[in-house]
């Protein structure tokens, strides 16, 4: 048995180790710190009896508690369901006029609805429903089927050329470039380029006026401001979905595009279908 060596200078028993001359002392733990080490252990024997803590192998103890905070989610979440399903409740049982004249349950339906935009919508028409070419701007007050809360239900809905609901929303536009020839197309797209800039040729307005009379005014009216009834646009507004530029006007002449839309209700429900249309007439377009 080696003999004690003891400090010098301290009078402590060293532990033996020794490094580049220097001796560890063998000091004893702070009681302070001991009752704190004894105190963590007595804790961690008490957690695991009260809370689940050792795995098992399909699951784990679960404490005498019979506490944890995945069993408390599901429990809040419940709560919170609902509460949630009286408000869906009365929104599928109300109209949408009611259900905006209930400062309550205006603002659910608004936030509900802003959540199934971002989910559903924003693909087409952008997360601030400010659209892009060929897919309107949710924003402004041009709506090619009606902007008021009804109109912008029964679109959501029913969607527009949707195949597999017999109600959609249907407008085409003939190709013109079967109809007419090609120095006709160029003169209607001057006309129609006329009434919101400047035609290349500003001598095919008039013969462009006479073929619109003859072709177009039946969808687009005499004065060219569109028909809802039709899903017909505005052609003296500036708002243009597949652009604006006279090339563009004739393209959409010779060979137009028809945009689809699916019909939501089918996909979605009709209470999120409500919430949606309570959402995008609160964004201030519309009517």
């Amino acid at each position: 048995m080696s003999e004690k060596q003891i400090d010098d200078v301290t009078g402590v028993e060293t532990t033996g180790h020794e490094w580049d001359g220097i001796k560890e002392l063998d000091n004893p733990m702070p009681r302070w710190w001991l009752y704190a080490y004894y105190a963590t252990i007595v804790w961690a024997i008490a957690y695991t009896i009260a809370y689940p803590a050792w795995p098992l192998i399909n699951g784990a103890t679960t404490g005498v508690l019979e506490w944890s905070s995945r069993g408390d989610f599901w429990k809040e979440n419940t709560r919170i369901q609902g509460e949630r399903q009286e408000t869906l409740t009365a929104i599928k049982e109300k109209s949408v006029q009611e259900i905006m004249a209930d400062p309550q349950l205006n603002q659910f339906a608004v936030a509900g609805g802003a959540a199934a935009f971002r989910v559903n919508c924003v693909q087409c028409h952008g997360s601030g429903a400010q659209g892009a070419p060929g897919y309107p701007n949710l924003n402004d007050d041009d709506w090619l089927w009606g902007g008021s809360i009804d109109e912008i239900l029964q679109t959501i809905r029913h969607g527009v050329r949707a195949k597999d609901d017999d109600d959609t929303r249907i407008s085409e536009m003939p190709a013109y470039g079967d109809i007419l020839e090609p120095q006709q197309i160029r003169e209607v797209a001057a006309y129609v380029t006329s009434l919101t800039s400047t035609p290349h040729d500003a001598k095919l307005i008039p013969a462009g006026q006479q073929i619109f009379a003859e072709n177009c005014a039946a969808c687009h009216g005499e004065n060219a401001k569109g028909s809802k009834e039709f899903g017909a646009p505005d052609l003296t507004d500036a708002i243009w979905l597949y652009g604006s530029s006279e090339a563009d006007i004739a393209k959409q002449v010779r060979k137009p595009q028809h945009g689809v839309m699916p019909a939501w209700e089918v996909r979605l429900g009709d209470t999120t279908v409500k919430q949606l249309a309570i959402y995008v007439h609160s964004l201030g377009g519309g009517e």
